[in-house]
């Protein structure tokens, strides 16, 4: 990936306009100086609803240039070292080329096309080439900063991107948890002959070694499928959209049930965090929105209890944020979950 040009007046006014560098956040630090580095995969082949996914990365980049960087648990907080590395052509490209031959699948299913016709699987496995071709860059270049002592975090991109920075990091990692913010459960052995969609990253995720657990919270639109392979894997953990809902409607507090989340996960976390999870009035433009969710402050004070517990962050991912073509509501949400999970990264890495 392209390396940031370093900027010729490497200062940074927290009060001041933000001007945009190449970085999230506008923040002066290169690569080489920085702690965590940010890496964006406008990635949207496997999309089944609503595209859009792969404008999210340069969407949340440009509305992260009107953050206001105050954090009231975090001393000083624009100081922290955090870069970005501009996606590669190629990537952009390829998304293109393959998101062609996907819209012809999924057209071709919805007009009832026997899944097992000759030609759509043909078409199929080349999607699917074009998915691990995806993976393959996502963890080289994740490898890449994991072996230099970094911490790396995702930008997508649909929910399918992250694959191969989790992968990396298992080699890191004897142990840890992925803890998946979501409307949905991904846990669908493929979806639409697609062995890498975005509705099965959790599934994938799960083939990998040393993931010891899986913890959904806000998951609120699954199938059979997943449930069943949730309910018969002693891994996976869930807490529902639906059963978080009727526990604050009788009197729990959203602070009892964090602590519940909280204390289901081991040492070692790993943040998969898809928009959808959130209220639809938070991210109204995401490809398969879904009522019900997470308000943005149940999301801030369940990371600020994540800090607090010191559990450490290994790694981390932000997808299917999805910019509107009336307004930069969706990016603006998604800048600042970017902000407080890069944070929470920075101090419990």
């Amino acid at each position: 990936m392209n390396t940031l040009k370093q900027m010729e007046n490497n200062t940074f006014d927290p009060n001041a306009i933000g001007i945009p560098n190449g970085n999230y956040f506008g923040f002066p630090t290169t690569p080489e100086e920085a702690k965590l580095i940010l890496l964006s995969f406008p990635w949207d082949v496997t999309t089944s609803y609503r595209t859009g996914a792969s404008k999210g990365p340069q969407a949340i980049m440009d509305a992260s240039m009107q953050l206001d960087f105050y954090n009231s648990r975090v001393p000083a907080a624009w100081e922290s070292p955090i870069a970005s590395i501009a996606p590669e052509a190629e990537i952009i490209q390829r998304n293109h080329y393959f998101r062609n031959f996907a819209k012809i699948a999924i057209d071709q299913l919805e007009k009832g096309i026997n899944p097992k016709d000759h030609d759509l699987l043909r078409l199929t496995r080349t999607i699917n080439r074009g998915c691990e071709y995806l993976n393959t860059m996502v963890y080289a270049h994740s490898k890449q900063y994991l072996d230099q002592g970094k911490q790396v975090g995702i930008v997508g991109g649909d929910h399918s991107v992250p694959l191969g920075l989790i992968k990396a990091l298992t080699e890191k990692h004897n142990n840890f948890a992925v803890l998946q913010i979501d409307a949905h459960a991904d846990l669908r052995k493929s979806y639409m002959g697609f062995k890498y969609s975005h509705a099965s990253i959790m599934y994938n995720v799960m083939q990998l070694p040393n993931i010891s657990h899986l913890v959904q919270v806000g998951i609120r639109d699954v199938c059979q499928e997943e449930m069943d392979r949730a309910r018969s894997d002693h891994r996976i953990r869930q807490f529902t959209d639906e059963d978080l809902a009727v526990r604050m409607l009788r009197g729990d507090t959203w602070e009892t049930l964090s602590t519940e989340i909280i204390a289901a996960l081991p040492e070692k976390v790993y943040i998969s965090f898809d928009i959808d999870g959130l209220d639809p009035s938070l991210c109204p433009n995401t490809g398969t929105p879904v009522p019900g969710g997470l308000l943005f402050n149940h999301i801030l004070f369940l990371i600020h209890q994540l800090a607090s517990s010191g559990k450490k962050i290994v790694g981390f991912d932000l997808c299917e944020v999805a910019p509107g073509k009336e307004n930069t509501w969706d990016a603006n949400v998604g800048a600042r979950v970017l902000y407080l999970l890069a944070l929470l990264a920075i101090t419990n890495g």
